[in-house]
């Protein structure tokens, strides 16, 4: 069973569908044929601001991880011959601190559910049983139906234009979050070895690539959906630009 099929779920994502519709008619008059890209790019941008409390919360989890890590791995030293004495040391540093190793972890999952719907509006070609009318819209001439796999498939010169610029946006976006990433949140590459997770130093590096699947989903997804996540991606950089300077490590 389709999950988005679930009346809740599907009565949630037709309402989204219909406001983002109206917002696109808004828009018209400033961006004529453009008007329902433009009404993905503005959404995305509000559902992101509504998010800020989010990003705050993951950065101080970054800071409060950086802060416990020498101690973290003097630990680990200390105890490695006894997983018991270990774990209870921790979890005595951590009760001290006020903190939690998942700490990091759960702001995400709290924005998970809200990303998911936003995303599923940009991406279904169905919505509550009927076609969903935003993928009808172009931009640039190309549909906002049509990813670029798609587009070099029909042979379609708009769509393969304007999809492949989203879609070197999104790889550009990838490559300076993880640029930032090594300069500000280096603990991150490293967070598995401070936390005792398995993996070590190497392992968060490998990490530090996964972002290159957002690549892959930009070309394989409808161009709304592209057009989403390059701008959610945009939003995400500026935001750790700016919580690294107002909230250093």
């Amino acid at each position: 069973m389709n999950p988005y099929d679930i009346p809740v779920l599907a009565a949630v994502l037709d309402g989204a569908s219909r406001l983002i519709e109206q917002l696109s008619s808004l828009l018209d008059p400033l961006a004529g044929a453009s008007a329902a890209a433009l009404a993905i790019v503005v959404v995305t941008l509000l559902v992101r601001a509504v998010l800020i409390p989010v990003g705050v919360s993951q950065r101080r989890a970054q800071r409060t991880r950086a802060r416990l890590a020498p101690r973290i791995r003097s630990l680990q030293q200390r105890h490695r011959s006894d997983p018991a004495r270990l774990q209870r040391e921790l979890s005595a540093l951590y009760a001290s601190e006020k903190a939690s190793p998942l700490a990091g972890c759960l702001p995400v999952l709290a924005q998970a559910p809200v990303l998911a719907v936003v995303y599923a509006v940009f991406s279904l070609p169905m919505i509550a049983g009927h076609a969903n009318p935003l993928l009808a819209h172009s931009l640039a001439g190309a549909p906002l139906g049509q990813g670029l796999v798609a587009a070099a498939g029909a042979g379609s010169l708009p769509g393969l234009a304007v999809c492949g610029i989203v879609v070197a946006v999104v790889l550009l976006l990838v490559v300076l979050t993880r640029r930032l990433q090594q300069r500000t949140a280096t603990l991150d590459l490293g967070s598995s070895a401070a936390v005792g997770l398995p993996g070590g130093p190497g392992f968060g590096r490998a990490l530090s690539w996964l972002p290159l699947v957002s690549v892959v989903f930009a070309a394989l997804a409808p161009l709304a959906a592209a057009l989403y996540l390059a701008t959610s991606m945009g939003w995400t950089l500026v935001e750790r630009t700016i919580l690294a300077v107002a909230l250093p490590a």
